[in-house]
């Protein structure tokens, strides 16, 4: 069971305020906002959900509860990199795992492996539960998807925070998956999103 103090620790990794700099990632969704298919609450509910379900939700999910479970971490952060749809796609999750270990570090805690986010999480959160790790990770990146989302669209905070609690049942849902092998990733438009975004301008995101 997870302490209450463990809790803090986790919420603390994933708020907003952790500095992995989450806010310029818009995970390719600037390129689906900017060519006019996400244009309000309902739109960026369902590409946010098909990146959970599919796309990089499921296979971050599956890289915490690996390594949680005794995983090699640097053959779970081998898949991660073969996964990623494009350059900009695997420059996000490494570099927001470069983040969060040096943010540790900072606060006194021993160095990291250098891996993406998901793994360099699931290294930290050593003896928590797995599912609850996988589902403040997916609730965060959904965040970060959406506040994307509030920065670029007219789309209110209220709005934004109802998209965040229509997704509640989805991220519990993939949460508690205990796939064996890495799911296969089904959020084609999404990537193809992100292969677009190297080349968009104007542009507010690095990804």
């Amino acid at each position: 069971m997870a302490t209450i103090t463990d809790l803090l620790r986790l919420t603390q990794w994933l708020s907003p305020a952790f500095p992995l700099s989450g806010y310029a990632y818009s995970h390719g969704l600037e390129t689906a906002m900017a060519e006019g298919r996400v244009t309000d609450a309902a739109s960026c509910r369902a590409w946010t959900g098909t990146v959970l379900r599919r796309g990089t939700g499921a296979l971050d999910a599956w890289a915490i509860r690996r390594v949680m479970t005794g995983d090699d971490p640097e053959e779970v952060a081998d898949v991660i990199r073969a996964r990623a749809g494009c350059a900009e796609r695997w420059a996000e999750t490494r570099d927001m795992g470069a983040a969060f270990d040096a943010a540790a570090v900072g606060m006194g805690e021993a160095p990291g492996g250098g891996w993406p986010l998901p793994v360099a999480l699931a290294t930290r959160a050593r003896g928590m539960e797995a599912e609850t790790v996988a589902a403040l990770y997916l609730q965060a990146l959904a965040a970060q998807i959406v506040s994307a989302a509030t920065r670029f669209l007219p789309l209110g905070q209220t709005e934004a925070q109802a998209i965040l609690r229509d997704l509640h049942p989805l991220i519990t849902e993939i949460a508690a998956r205990d796939d064996p092998a890495p799911p296969g990733g089904g959020a084609l438009l999404a990537e193809l999103d992100a292969m677009a975004h190297e080349t968009l301008q104007p542009r507010i995101f690095r990804t």
